[in-house]
C-alpha cells in the first residue's frame, strides 16, 4: 500500500494531535502509556492509535490507564449477580437469616434456659423434700454438665459455620479471577 508522504515522517506531539482531533497532552500520554513511540512516523503513530482504538472498542483494554476493562467489569458484575442470587435464594429455602435476628434468638434462648436451670434446684426442694441432697446434687451437676456442653457444641457450630463461610468467600474470589480465555 502507497504511505501518503507525509506519514512517512516523523512528527510532533502537537502536530499529531491536531491530526487525529485530540489535545496535546492526550498524545503525551498516548507516548507515557507507550502505545505511540516516540521517533517514530506519523504512519506507526496512527497504526498505534488505531491499535489502541480498536482494543477499546472490542474491550480488550479500558478507557483510562489503569482502569477496568469490559471482560474485568464482567466478570465483576456475573459475580456479583451469582452472590445475589445465591443469597436470594438461601432466603427462599429458609436457610438465611439476618446475624441480628439469630443473635436475639439465641440470646433469648439461652436466658431463658438458664433461668428454668436455676429455679430447678428450689423446685426439687419444694416438690420432692424427701429427696436426698446426693441425688439432687447428681441432678444439678448433670443439667450444668449438659448447659455447659450446649454452650461449647454452640460455640463449635458458630466457629465451623465461619470457617465454610470463609472457605467459600476464598473459593468464590479465585473463580472470579477465571476468565473464558483460561479455557483456551
Amino acid at each position: 500500500m502507497k504511505i501518503i508522504p507525509v506519514l512517512d515522517q516523523t512528527v510532533s506531539q502537537a502536530e499529531f494531535a491536531q491530526m487525529i482531533g485530540v489535545s496535546e497532552a492526550r498524545v503525551s500520554q498516548l507516548v507515557s502509556e507507550g502505545i505511540i513511540v516516540r521517533g517514530d512516523t506519523a504512519h506507526e503513530w496512527l497504526i498505534g492509535y488505531c491499535e489502541r482504538l480498536r482494543d477499546q472498542a472490542a474491550g480488550r483494554a479500558g478507557s483510562e490507564s489503569g482502569g477496568l476493562d469490559l471482560v474485568q467489569e464482567r466478570a465483576a458484575l456475573a459475580r456479583e449477580q451469582r452472590i445475589a442470587q445465591a443469597l436470594k435464594n438461601d432466603v427462599a429455602r429458609g436457610e438465611f437469616a439476618p446475624v441480628g435476628l439469630l443473635t436475639d434468638v439465641l440470646a433469648t434462648a439461652g436466658a431463658a434456659v438458664v433461668d428454668r436451670f436455676e429455679q430447678l434446684d428450689g423446685a426439687l426442694r419444694k416438690a420432692c423434700p424427701d429427696l436426698p441432697d446426693e441425688a439432687r446434687t447428681t441432678i444439678m451437676t448433670v443439667i450444668a454438665s449438659a448447659r455447659n456442653e450446649w454452650i461449647r457444641s454452640t460455640a463449635q457450630l458458630v466457629d465451623r459455620s465461619l470457617d465454610d463461610l470463609l472457605a467459600e468467600q476464598a473459593d468464590d474470589d479465585q473463580l472470579d479471577g477465571f476468565t473464558m480465555d483460561d479455557q483456551d
